[in-house]
């Protein structure tokens, strides 16, 4: 429920509210799955990138990109991966004898190789969405306080708007390093700031993430918005059209004041 008509505090999502890393994510996965699995070619697997593409909404935390794209090679079934990610990715790292961190350190391990040796066409992987940038350099410029919260590296995510020559405070990048769900990372940010959960906006695209925020007690007050940008489903938007907690965000309104955002 909004409940302020401007945020003293904005938090973002970095993945699939600021930045579409789709392309690089899919190739990132492909190097990493060919580390796990070498029973198959890059020209292969190159085959289930729009699969791929289409499923993104299901990742959580990026640990599970290689495991997708096994279930792609193993025949699951879209629907079923849809519906049933995960007991689908808990089925595959059992019977693959896999575990999070040994998956986890892999894909790191690549995308940091790949930075140090071709920064340029790593970044060049990455498509900022239209306005997002220049709505967040006059944020910047603003009274209003702005955080990162991503699961992402936080080193990743500096990289990326240093090269798009976005002065954004280092300090307010909460990235997976910090490990600790973002609810957590939220009650954080107002301890900090010594401010109450009503004066806090939150920008997520996973519903999931949004409704665990949600159950917090102490935590119902910040107001939380689904981008419907990113990389979540039509049926994630009727959901959040039924829930009074939750606001539906495109694009178009998040570059309008912020009083447009409560009645769009």
């Amino acid at each position: 429920m909004i409940t302020t008509t401007a945020p003293k505090i904005l938090a973002l999502d970095f993945d699939g509210v600021i930045c579409n890393g789709l392309k690089e994510y899919f190739q990132t996965t492909l190097r990493t799955y060919q580390k796990i699995w070498s029973d198959h070619s890059q020209d292969n697997l190159q085959n289930w990138a729009n699969s791929f593409y289409q499923l993104r909404p299901v990742i959580e935390t990026g640990w599970e990109m290689p495991i997708l794209l096994r279930a792609l090679v193993l025949e699951y079934e879209k629907e079923n991966i849809e519906s049933n990610w995960h007991n689908i990715c808990a089925e595959i790292v059992e019977q693959e004898n896999l575990n999070k961190q040994q998956v986890m350190t892999a894909l790191d391990g690549v995308r940091d190789h790949w930075i140090q040796t071709d920064l340029d066409n790593w970044l060049a992987l990455h498509e900022f969405y239209p306005g997002v940038l220049e709505k967040l350099g006059k944020l910047l410029d603003s009274s209003t306080l702005l955080y990162i919260v991503t699961t992402k590296e936080g080193r990743f995510v500096k990289q990326l708007l240093k090269q798009q020559n976005l002065s954004f405070p280092e300090s307010n990048i909460f990235g997976k390093e910090v490990k600790q769900p973002k609810y957590e990372t939220l009650r954080q940010i107002l301890k900090d700031n010594q401010e109450t959960p009503n004066h806090l906006w939150f920008i997520e695209d996973l519903l999931k993430t949004l409704n665990t925020v949600k159950s917090q007690e102490d935590l119902t007050e910040i107001n939380l918005f689904l981008a419907d940008w990113g990389y979540n489903t039509v049926k994630s938007h009727e959901l959040v059209k039924q829930d009074s907690a939750i606001s539906l965000l495109s694009l178009n309104t998040f570059s309008k004041d912020f009083s447009k955002w409560i009645d769009a």
